[in-house]
């Protein structure tokens, strides 16, 4: 009778679902740090990597999800343990370091970040402005359909709404390669922390900062001094640590202090309805959420890349 009782605890579903996450997350860091080619964090530094996040599905955590107890609070909520989410953090925080070229990592990091407080937090900030409420009652979504591209394309050359589309062809990435919001329990908050994601690339393009590595953590920086985002601050602070010498200097010294500056400064991103300022001009729209764009990040890049070049070909004429 023990015997039988013990198999039947052993089997029982919480039990075997908890071993089968386990088992996932061991053979997850086992791949990411024996199987994956962190030459990939390099093309991301070039420019000539983006993950945008085509294969949204995650199969180790909806394959858990399919068999637990919990019932979904929304269409693609992915209910987890709090053992679950703890593991989801950590192993999603290493994976982001050694792989920030892969999205997924990104995405699973920032809604195993996405505390209860801060979240709450944020949804008071949107409850105390006008348009905040508005967003929270209307609950846009900001997709290619919503915004229409090609009315974008045809707009005047000092809008938003063209500027946007530019940056957007610019770093060949559209509004439909945010991923879904999974592993937020409360509907409002996923909605939030969704409105949060979607709204990301106008950060960039109202400042033209471009998906590499310094762009991501000059924004992720603005982001944690503009709206608190948990995500974002450990990104500021950490990803410096992988990068050149060169590119510390040029975020310690240029980005980043903008990055904060301009994030206090400004008026909470989070309730800018961008929808309706598209046929606005881009200059109007910084003045008056007190942003300026930082020193073109691009062009710094390509002088110094030219810089390079001359030296090198003075080199080796001198070696000849």
């Amino acid at each position: 009778m023990l015997k039988r009782a013990t198999i039947r605890h052993l089997s029982s579903p919480r039990l075997l679902q908890s071993r089968q996450f386990v088992v996932a997350s061991a053979l997850t860091v086992a791949g990411f740090i024996f199987g994956r080619d962190a030459r990939l964090a390099d093309a991301m530094d070039r420019g000539e990597l983006h993950n945008k996040n085509n294969s949204l599905e995650v199969p180790k955590y909806n394959s858990i999800a399919d068999s637990r107890p919990m019932k979904p609070n929304y269409k693609g909520h992915v209910p987890l343990y709090p053992h679950e989410r703890v593991l989801l953090f950590l192993i999603s925080g290493l994976k982001s370091y050694f792989h920030p070229e892969d999205g997924e990592n990104i995405v699973q990091l920032g809604e195993a970040s996405a505390f209860t407080f801060f979240l709450e937090n944020l949804q008071q900030v949107m409850l105390s402005d006008k348009t905040g409420r508005r967003i929270l009652r209307e609950q846009p979504d900001i997709t290619s359909e919503s915004l229409d591209m090609d009315r974008l394309r045809k707009m005047a050359p000092n809008t938003l709404g063209y500027n946007y589309y530019k940056w957007l062809m610019k770093e060949g990435v559209s509004p439909d390669t945010r991923a879904p919001v999974k592993y937020i329990n409360d509907p409002l908050h996923a909605y939030i922390f969704k409105r949060y994601r979607q709204c990301h690339d106008f950060y960039h393009a109202i400042n033209d900062l471009p998906i590499i590595i310094e762009g991501e953590i000059a924004v992720k920086a603005l982001e944690a001094a503009n709206i608190g985002v948990p995500m974002a601050a450990l990104g500021a602070l950490l990803a410096p640590l992988r990068l050149k010498p060169v590119q510390k200097d040029r975020l310690y010294n240029v980005y980043l202090p903008w990055a904060i500056k301009s994030g206090l400064s400004s008026k909470p991103l989070i309730n800018v309805y961008w929808e309706e300022l598209l046929e606005h001009d881009l200059e109007d729209i910084r003045k008056n959420l007190h942003l300026s764009p930082p020193p073109d990040l691009r062009k710094i890049r390509q002088e110094r890349a030219q810089q390079r070049e001359q030296f090198k070909l003075k080199y080796e004429k001198h070696e000849l």
